[in-house]
């Protein structure tokens, strides 16, 4: 049985993420192979050999030195007092595009450092199984009203945009980012950034502190037509390095990122984060307190979906809480989770101006045997829709000591739609919303299930319960012509101060919905 585990945190309105974009100290080194046990050996150079293990191979072989992380102190002031909105103006000159003019059905944008992505990452071109470093050229980039500095390749860019064409004969549109700490993140065809990705997460609102890993290298393969890219990735850190082999393929419904990853510890590692991921709830139709908003909802996630080892499928609501939550669901060999954008309608967040419900969902499917630990879930306060303040990742209940490797396969479904895999005999939840009780503090929620499965024959039981304060009130109510099922109930809960909420529905002995968790806070 998953178990759900609460660990507030005293924290801010105020959400800072950016620091994680931004954080490092020191310089790149520069041999190419390490004469000296202290001294990290260096990338591949122009013209050297790119094989399956070489990425591996120089993870493995950086983790046995000492950390040095990139120089980030060194960014002109041109570039590093941009505002987002002056820097998103950069982008590459007519046909300046790598790929460009080729017909491979992608081009690749690097992308330069400035603003808040002041991290530099050496860029790389694999062709033909050979290294093929990126030059940085003023003349690659259109920048209106700026003048360029001049840069150094291997301090120019902070990631790279990659357009892709999803369908035969048609134009070249966003389909993957890599960019700010080990962040990445894709979409469907005609989709809007949302969800990031994290290739690698240390002590995440660990008391300790978190450390952040940083992609120090990227070598993209070049691609032929009608393939996937081929996106080889180093990440750094104090205590860790890893290596990272990500296969990505474009598509209309869901674009999907193959995954074959290695850390290697630098240090005893007992708080792992794998399959990371994040995205903004500021509020929504189970968290309007203290609103004041025309809209009916700002979010790119919408709540957390997982299918236990059990075969049990889940489904938590997000929320924007006035503390840190921490949510732990214990498991063993989960079969996937994710951070999953429900809401697909334009009248669910009547937003012109950030459209949500173009945003994708992210769906985790674990290809290996990830053993015991606990799908975990962040979530902290915000005052803003562009903090990520909703994160989810995978706990190995394992520890890795220093000297140590772990390898871990998955795949990611970026996708338009629920990319969750549930039978048709489980309904799903639709809808989750919370206001006001009949009197005091009591809170009245509605719960929509929709699914064949709910309206044939044979009595529906309702299994309900809450952790603390008491349930007054539990009603129903059928919608046959819209297959939903809505559960109606009030919560009283007394002086506490949390309560955890457990909703399924069942026939008998079997299951007919998502088990629907949430965590109430005052």
């Amino acid at each position: 049985m998953t178990r759900h585990v609460r660990q507030p945190v005293a924290m801010t309105r105020r959400v800072v993420l950016a620091g994680a974009l931004g954080a490092a100290a020191g310089s790149l080194p520069g041999a190419t192979l390490a004469a000296d046990p202290d001294t990290a050996p260096d990338f591949p150079r122009a013209g050297e050999a790119f094989e399956a293990n070489t990425l591996t191979d120089l993870a493995r072989a950086r983790s046995k030195t000492p950390y040095v992380g990139p120089k980030a102190n060194d960014l002109p002031a041109v570039l590093k007092t941009l505002s987002r909105e002056a820097y998103e103006t950069i982008r590459p000159a007519a046909d300046g595009a790598i790929w460009a003019g080729q017909d491979v059905g992608y081009s690749l944008e690097p992308l330069l450092r400035g603003s808040i992505f002041d991290t530099p990452v050496s860029l790389f071109l694999v062709e033909n199984g050979l290294v093929r470093p990126i030059s940085y050229s003023k003349a690659a980039f259109s920048a209106p009203g700026l003048d360029l500095p001049d840069l150094s390749d291997d301090a120019a860019f902070s990631g790279f945009r990659l357009r892709a064409r999803f369908g035969d004969g048609g134009a070249l549109s966003d389909f993957a980012m890599f960019q700010g700490g080990s962040f990445f993140h894709l979409v469907a065809e005609g989709q809007d950034f949302g969800i990031n990705a994290r290739a690698l997460a240390l002590r995440p609102a660990d008391a300790r502190g978190e450390e952040f890993p940083l992609f120090r290298a990227l070598f993209i393969q070049t691609p032929t037509p009608g393939q996937p890219v081929v996106v080889h990735a180093l990440a750094e850190s104090e205590s860790a390095t890893a290596a990272f082999k990500l296969t990505l393929t474009p598509g209309r419904e869901a674009s999907i990122a193959g995954i074959d990853g290695t850390v290697f510890a630098r240090a005893d590692l007992d708080h792992i984060g794998l399959g990371g991921m994040q995205g903004s709830y500021l509020f929504g139709p189970i968290d309007r307190r203290r609103v004041d908003d025309l809209r009916a909802a700002a979010f790119s996630v919408e709540g957390l979906a997982i299918h236990n080892g059990s075969g049990e499928p889940i489904w938590r609501p997000v929320h924007n809480p006035e503390t840190l939550q921490v949510s732990a669901f214990v498991d063993r060999g989960p079969k996937g989770f994710g951070l999953m954008q429900r809401a697909r309608a334009y009248g669910d967040f009547d937003d012109d101006r950030r459209h949500w419900e173009q945003r994708p969902s992210l769906w985790l499917e674990p290809l290996d045997d990830w053993n015991e630990g606990a799908v975990t879930l962040l979530e902290i306060p915000s005052d803003s829709e562009l903090n990520e303040n909703v994160f989810a990742y995978w706990r190995p209940k394992a520890k890795l000591a220093k000297g140590g490797e772990m390898r871990f396969l998955c795949r990611q479904h970026w996708s338009k739609g629920w990319p969750d895999p549930l039978s048709p005999e489980i309904a799903r939840v639709i809808d989750s919303r919370c206001g006001h009780g009949s009197s005091g503090n009591r809170r009245l929620f509605a719960v929509d299930f929709e699914g064949d499965a709910l309206f044939e024959p044979g009595d529906i039981d309702v299994d309900l319960s809450a952790s603390a304060g008491t349930i007054t009130r539990q009603d129903r109510y059928r919608y046959p012509e819209r297959k939903t099922l809505r559960i109606l109930f009030e919560l009283d809960p007394g002086g506490e101060k949390a309560s955890e909420l457990r909703l399924a529905l069942r026939r008998g002995q079997s299951r007919v919905s998502e088990t629907w968790l949430y965590r109430w806070t005052p």
